[in-house]
C-alpha cells in the first residue's frame, strides 16, 4: 500500500514557525482528516506538501521516497493534487472545458463525469453561473482528472451551508474507494470525522491529539475538546 509520509515537519513563516513537528501517515484508499481551530496552521502544512511554500524541518516521503527537493509541478507529477481555499475555476470557461484541462481528452471527461453525473448537466455552461456548491464539485471533478495518487483538501467548504457541503462528502469517499489518499482539512469538523478513516487535531501550531481512528474522536467529543483547549 502506498502512503504519503511526514515526519517531524515544521512550518515557518516569516521569522516564526507556524507548525511544528508534525508527523502522520495518509494511505491509499483512506481519508484522513485534519482538524483543529483556526490559525493552528493547516493550511500551511498542506501547501508545504504541495510545495508552495518550503518546509523548515523534517521530511515528507511519497511512496518512500523523499519529495522536498522536488519542484511543486514535480510533486504534482509524482501523484499529488492539492484542492486549495476558494474556488480556483476558470468562470468563462464551461464546465467541459474546466475539466479537459485535467482530463485531457473528451474521453478523459466522459469518465471523470460517470463518478460526478450531476456536472453532465451542466456540462457546457459557463462555471460562473454554477452554484458555490457546484463550483466546489468541478474543482474536486478536475482533481480527480489529474488521477492523482493522493489529494490534499483544503476547506472545501469555505463559503458553503453545511447542507451544500454534506453533497460533496460522499464524492470525497468515492475518491478515496477509487484508491486515493485523501488528506482533509475541514472546519466542519463533525462531518469531517463522520467520513475519515483517521483523524489528527493540531492546535497553536502543535499536534494536540496524535493521529488515530477517527471514531475515537467522535465517540469521544471531550477528548475533541480538550484537544482544543489544550487540556
Amino acid at each position: 500500500m502506498s502512503e504519503l509520509k511526514l515526519i517531524g515537519v515544521s512550518v515557518k513563516r516569516g521569522a516564526g514557525p507556524v507548525i511544528s513537528g508534525v508527523d502522520l501517515t495518509v494511505r491509499s484508499g483512506e481519508i484522513l482528516a485534519l482538524v483543529g481551530p483556526n490559525g493552528a496552521g493547516k493550511t500551511s502544512l498542506l501547501e508545504s506538501i504541495s510545495g508552495v511554500i518550503d518546509h523548515s524541518a523534517g521530511d515528507i516521503l511519497l511512496g518512500g521516497e523523499s519529495i522536498l527537493k522536488r519542484s511543486r509541478v514535480q510533486r504534482s507529477r509524482a501523484g499529488l493534487a492539492h484542492i486549495e481555499q476558494g474556488r480556483a475555476i476558470f468562470p468563462s470557461l464551461t464546465v467541459r472545458e474546466n475539466l479537459l484541462l485535467t482530463a485531457k481528452s473528451d474521453a478523459g471527461v466522459a469518465e471523470v463525469l460517470g463518478s460526478f453525473p450531476e456536472l453532465e448537466k451542466r456540462i457546457d455552461a459557463r462555471s460562473v453561473l454554477l452554484s458555490g456548491g457546484e463550483q466546489q464539485m468541478l474543482v474536486l471533478a478536475r482533481a480527480f482528472a489529474q488521477k492523482p495518487r493522493f489529494l490534499l483538501i483544503d476547506e472545501m467548504s469555505l463559503g458553503l451551508a453545511p447542507v451544500v457541503f454534506m453533497r460533496l462528502l460522499p464524492l470525497i469517499q468515492q475518491i478515496a474507494k477509487s484508491g486515493v489518499g485523501v488528506l482533509l482539512v475541514e472546519q466542519f469538523t463533525h462531518l469531517a470525522l463522520g467520513i475519515a478513516d483517521e483523524a489528527m487535531v493540531v492546535a497553536s501550531g502543535r499536534v494536540s491529539h496524535p493521529q488515530g481512528p477517527a471514531s475515537e474522536l467522535v465517540e469521544h467529543p471531550d477528548v475533541l475538546r480538550a484537544a482544543y483547549l489544550g487540556g
